[in-house]
């Protein structure tokens, strides 16, 4: 997999709408300035991309308009990371535009680029997956860097300054010590005001499986991973994802550690079952070596999920990891594609086994 360099201070990160046009509108002009302030508080230069702004209908109805923005931040030399807004539900109507252009493809091979993002940007993270691209499944603008209290979530921070920290020290990534509810106020009024917080009494916790077991991370949302192999969202999904091979083959999941996470759609367990049933009959639990399991967003479902998780997967000896702090759940760690982890429950730490980002 080739590797990204790290940001340091000066650099221009490209913002791009690849799903919602949300932070568009006009109630997110609040939210815009949150996330410029934080950016420029890093070291970082945001670089809002030209149809990153241009609103929620022009951005659904533009996919191509989309694709041109990520495009272009690679074709730009003067920009070093790419951030995403958000995330959305048919994020795939890009992958034409972008698996059909061979110099985009030559850029991402040639010239890798921080990129970080969750929630239905898993089709991204799959498609650089692809490309041989290392990515990160961690903070995006509108729900982290734009956080809404006087600072960014103190966890998510230093999630997120990991892509400066000036280290070949690969990372460890254990616990946070609190998480938050969702807010359900995004306006003005609720500047300055902040999450509720919960003390964590849980921690990482081992459902099954043996406490240590190591591989390479591949997964993302559960839900937009199922929609890639199913229709279950848009009609053609299923063949656009399937004719540039977005899902992983058999072969690429061999060995790897899956992680999973729910959005704040919040499935019920009945569907969670079915959607790990619809992995199951793929033989993903057959080849890979454990999984790790986001928290779900305030908890809905806590217990549920678990029984669910282990009922579906019906094999003791596959190491199953829950509550982790990565995807919808607040705070959030940057979970990184491609690089070799090890899980190691006897001390409840997720330890990297090489360095994220390629040497200057």
């Amino acid at each position: 997999m080739n590797k990204p360099y790290q940001l340091v201070a000066g650099d221009k990160v490209a913002i791009v709408s690849l799903s919602s046009g949300i932070l568009g509108e006009a109630f997110c002009k609040h939210q815009i300035e949150l996330g410029k302030k934080r950016l420029k508080e890093f070291g970082l230069e945001p670089v809002f991309m030209p149809n990153a702004l241009k609103g929620i209908e022009y951005i659904k109805n533009h996919p191509e308009a989309r694709a041109e923005d990520l495009k272009a931040a690679f074709l730009d030399d003067s920009i070093k990371g790419i951030v995403c807004v958000i995330g959305g539900d048919d994020t795939y109507r890009l992958l034409p535009y972008l698996m059909e252009d061979q110099l985009f493809i030559k850029k991402v091979k040639e010239s890798p680029k921080l990129f970080t993002g969750y929630s239905d940007t898993t089709i991204d993270h799959l498609m650089f997956y692809k490309l041989g691209m290392v990515t990160f499944y961690g903070p995006n603008f509108l729900c982290d860097l734009a956080e809404l209290g006087e600072q960014m979530l103190p966890y998510t921070k230093t999630a997120f300054e990991l892509y400066l920290k000036e280290t070949d020290e690969p990372p460890i990534i254990q616990s946070s010590a609190l998480w938050y509810e969702e807010r359900t106020d995004f306006s003005v009024d609720a500047i300055g005001k902040e999450r509720k917080a919960h003390v964590e009494t849980r921690g990482y916790e081992l459902l099954q499986g043996p406490k240590k077991f190591q591989g390479r991370l591949l997964g993302g949302c559960i839900e937009s991973l199922y929609d890639t192999i199913s229709n279950n969202r848009y009609e053609d999904e299923k063949a656009v994802c399937e004719k540039y091979g977005i899902f992983p083959s058999l072969e690429e999941w061999q060995d790897k550690i899956l992680f999973l996470e729910t959005s704040e759609e919040k499935p019920s367990p009945e569907e969670l079952e079915k959607v790990l049933i619809a992995f199951k009959e793929k033989g993903i639990f057959q080849v890979i070596n454990g999984i790790l399991v986001g928290k779900p967003q305030d908890e809905t479902y806590y217990e549920a999920y678990k029984s669910v998780y282990c009922k579906v997967v019906d094999n003791a000896n596959l190491p199953i990891v829950y509550n982790v702090n990565f995807g919808h759940a607040h705070p959030k760690c940057i979970i990184p594609y491609g690089i070799e982890v090890e899980v190691d429950m006897q001390n409840k730490m997720i330890s990297c086994k090489e360095p994220l980002f390629r040497s200057k």
